[in-house]
């Protein structure tokens, strides 16, 4: 196993920059994930680490030795890519074994190390297969077998999933937190897929623009985002974005008017806040109440349903809200009645539910 330290690496193409003074330490066995939209610097990041893109500045320790200059080869890492790249000619034992039958070690070492990584894995039953006779499923675990095989000290994972359909895509989620968990291993996944994110890491970096925006465990990112980019980019539906004003702020009381007038109340202790203010109230789909009506109450809302997904175990209802350019999510029972398109609803904002943003965009801590 190996730690990975990051000190304000950047990376520039000519003139474009594409990272901008990364900071990052993974920690030794650690699962760390990557997320972000496309083009955002992750993938990017990962292939430094290896040492397929040249770091342009900052320093990259990985264990006790600093690595920039040390060859890909040579960094005790193994890396699976999106596409499988395995030899189409070569059986599953022969595509796992090959890296090793470039070196010196005899044969019975690979045959144990194969057959131990097959067992990790369980496709002993494939070691005979060519990658034609096997499922995306089964050639995406040949090529991590092909990782295993090298006993490393880090792995790497560019968007191993991506090219899998969603219930393959399940499985193989189970499979690699069960085998990080058995191999004890330091594992840096990098996806866009917010949910592999979420499920996956112990620790996750919200990358957007070169940039990390956040690192944090998963229910901390989800719950405590720092930001409306780190808000709206884990979860789904995405939190809800309002407009409102502060009205009031004081003994630990933060009133807002949204733009259509509504009053909201939250319990926030924060001078960063000034009256006039303008700020953005988030609130996340399943935080959304039902209120059986408004009668001039604070928090409570009333909306126009636009269009309704039904989930089975839920309903996701999509609603126009005065002011609003947006259609605001609400998650609900799947057994809520009268959840039709041009229905109104009164909804209720739990206070402790919401999150309050700055002009800047930044989470308003109490």
């Amino acid at each position: 196993m190996a730690e990975v330290r990051l000190q304000q690496i950047s990376k520039f193409y000519g003139s474009n920059q594409v990272l901008q003074d990364i900071d990052l330490h993974v920690r030794d066995g650690e699962f760390m994930v990557f997320v972000g939209p496309s083009g955002c610097g992750k993938s990017t990041l990962l292939r430094m680490i290896a040492g397929l893109e040249e770091i342009t500045g900052g320093q990259l320790h990985i264990g006790s030795e600093l690595a920039n200059g040390i060859p890909p080869a040579k960094r005790g890492l193994a890396m699976v890519f999106q596409s499988y790249a395995l030899y189409p000619h070569m059986t599953v034992y022969e595509n796992m074994a090959f890296s090793l039958s470039l070196g010196s070690m005899p044969k019975a070492e690979i045959d144990a190390a194969v057959r131990q990584a097959a067992a990790v894995l369980q496709m002993t039953h494939l070691l005979q297969r060519k990658p034609r006779d096997l499922s995306g499923g089964q050639r995406q675990r040949v090529a991590i077998g092909r990782a295993i095989v090298r006993k490393p000290s880090l792995f790497l994972f560019d968007e191993p999933l991506s090219n899998l359909d969603a219930s393959l895509r399940v499985q193989m989620r189970i499979e690699l937190s069960k085998l990080h968990r058995e191999l004890r291993a330091t594992m840096i996944y990098v996806t866009h897929d917010q949910v592999e994110a979420m499920t996956l890491g112990q620790r996750i970096a919200v990358f957007n623009s070169g940039k990390i925006e956040q690192i944090g465990a998963p229910l901390e990112l989800y719950d405590k985002p720092a930001n409306l980019f780190v808000a709206g980019f884990l979860g789904s539906p995405k939190m809800n974005i309002l407009k409102a004003k502060v009205l009031r702020n004081f003994d630990g009381q933060v009133e807002l008017q949204l733009a259509a007038g509504t009053h909201i109340n939250i319990s926030l202790d924060s001078s960063a806040l000034k009256i006039g203010d303008v700020v953005s109230l988030g609130i996340r789909a399943e935080h959304a109440l039902l209120a059986s009506q408004t009668n001039g109450q604070s928090n409570q809302l009333e909306v126009c349903i636009s269009f309704v997904e039904h989930l089975g175990d839920a309903a996701i209802v999509y609603a126009t809200l005065a002011g609003e350019d947006n259609l605001f999510a609400i998650k609900l029972p799947a057994d809520t009645s009268d959840l039709y398109p041009g229905a109104d609803l009164c909804i209720q904002l739990p206070g402790q539910r919401c999150h309050v943003f700055d002009e800047q965009g930044q989470t308003v801590r109490g």
